[in-house]
């Protein structure tokens, strides 16, 4: 079994994605946050993924520190957008499960890449902490020069699981993209990483292993909004009713 799938008790885990920094002041923010918690894990999410995506690195650990301290029975991971080193850093400091890095290969130069993988790897193996990773992933440059298949080989020695989108936030990965890097990846965890909805999650469910959500299921299906219990209980079932 896969380091990271194992942290779950759901055969195929759909995690939500906490977009934090939406409010004025950062208390407010908190507040809307363990709002944004209790609607995902109440109606059936895996477990959630903080990530500075509004905001910055005090309200990536003031989110972490309160699920340290009052819901470490979720299963909780931290994407910190600005810099991996210190994500490893504070998902040791607070207990994090997992951790997100938006391209773990592909992203870069060859003499650059070179020294990244080798880092990334020895951070892993420092904490110990599984790594989920995007490769070819939204918003991200292709500078390798490699082939997909040599992207997606070097992804899977740097992380536990590769995370594939297509074009954008909230966007739909397509399923062509998706069936391709798990005829490369095979038995190799594949984590949809955006744009699940109730049309196309049962094909996307067949294909990944995985899968992240977060836009679709705000009250306004897009990521400035604030996440639905009706819309993540939707989805949850739609998903149980295709198993």
């Amino acid at each position: 079994m896969s380091k990271f799938l194992d942290l779950f008790e759901n055969e195929k885990p759909v995690i939500g994605m906490l977009h934090l920094g939406r409010m004025k002041s950062r208390e407010l923010a908190l507040d809307l946050t363990k709002y944004e918690i209790d609607a995902y894990m109440e109606n059936g999410i895996s477990g959630v993924i903080v990530e500075d995506y509004f905001g910055d690195l005090d309200d990536v650990i003031n989110t972490l520190d309160y699920l340290y301290k009052l819901k470490k029975d979720i299963v909780y991971g931290v994407n910190y957008l600005r810099d991996y080193k210190t994500a490893f850093k504070i998902a040791k400091e607070f207990d994090a499960k997992f951790i997100q890095i938006d391209s773990v290969s592909g992203h870069l130069l060859p003499e650059e890449d070179i020294e990244y993988g080798n880092e990334l790897i020895k951070y892993k193996e420092e904490t110990n902490i599984p790594v989920i990773g995007g490769v070819r992933f939204k918003y991200q440059p292709y500078l390798s020069g490699r082939t997909l298949e040599e992207d997606l080989m070097c992804g899977m020695e740097r992380s536990d699981g590769i995370v594939v989108t297509g074009e954008g936030t909230g966007l739909v990965t397509p399923i062509e993209k998706a069936k391709e890097f798990k005829s490369i990846i095979k038995e190799f965890p594949l984590v949809i990483g955006a744009g699940l909805t109730i049309d196309n999650c049962k094909e996307s469910m067949m294909v990944g292993d995985a899968a992240i959500v977060g836009s679709y299921v705000k009250d306004n299906h897009q990521d400035n909004g604030t996440v639905s219990s009706a819309h993540v209980k939707k989805l949850i079932n739609r998903i149980k009713q295709n198993n």
